[in-house]
């Protein structure tokens, strides 16, 4: 997989749960959910762990991201 993709699979997994984080953001019910339980709903168990991925898969945290919308 790292030759194949050129990306290790803690990355592959990442960018995979930060795109399902995206969707859940960019969904009508965002308003009524919270950062928190999103990073957990994906995968992540920590908001530290999570902000540094988010950040590197899209280029800004998921406050910004979610305010940008």
């Amino acid at each position: 997989m790292n030759h194949q993709l050129r990306q290790h699979f803690y990355d592959f997994v990442n960018a995979y749960r930060i795109e399902s984080a995206m969707d859940i953001l960019k969904g009508a019910t965002k308003s009524k959910v919270t950062l928190l339980k999103i990073l957990y709903e994906v995968g992540f168990n920590s908001k530290s762990s999570f902000n540094t991925a988010f950040k590197k898969h899209s280029g800004s945290t998921p406050t910004i991201y979610s305010k940008q919308l």
